[in-house]
């Protein structure tokens, strides 16, 4: 008897078969989210390849959506981060964020670095939250980023 050996998906093939098995179940992120326990904002971005997952999260994942556990150590890889992007971005939606950017990015680093000082908003220890906030001109998008504020230490060369 013959016994045939079904590949591991690569990452990008998993995270295709997540994608179309929560849509398949009519799963929103954030009911997937409570399932697995996990941010909603985080689970979106890692379910884009933009974060690497715990291995348990991994395999809760894919045991939720009815798919091999075992192919789980594929999704637990540091991934290349913002690789699918094109600048400027096309989408209407990403494009939109990148103009707030450019409009205001100047603006908010002027005041980081008045408030703060010479230094940075941390992007790796970071909290992203996202709500939608009813409006009579129509509801908003309230995006609120925390990221750690880093300091330039600058090292004088050593003679």
């Amino acid at each position: 008897m013959t016994t045939t050996t079904v590949p591991t998906p690569t990452r990008p093939e998993l995270l295709a078969q997540l994608a179309a098995a929560r849509h398949e179940r009519r799963l929103t992120l954030a009911e997937l989210a409570a399932q697995t326990g996990t941010d909603r904002v985080w689970l979106a971005a890692a379910l884009d390849g933009q974060h690497p997952m715990p291995l348990a999260l991994a395999q809760t994942l894919l045991r939720t959506l009815g798919l091999d556990p075992a192919h789980a150590p594929a999704l637990t890889g540091v991934p290349m981060r913002g690789a699918f992007q094109t600048l400027p971005p096309t989408d209407p939606t990403l494009y939109r964020l990148y103009e707030v950017l450019q409009v205001y990015g100047p603006a908010l680093k002027t005041l980081i670095h008045e408030e703060f000082g010479d230094g940075i908003m941390s992007a790796i220890n970071f909290r992203l939250e996202l709500h939608r906030e009813p409006h009579p001109d129509g509801d908003r998008v309230v995006i609120t980023m925390a990221g750690k504020y880093l300091p330039y230490h600058w090292a004088s060369p050593e003679p």
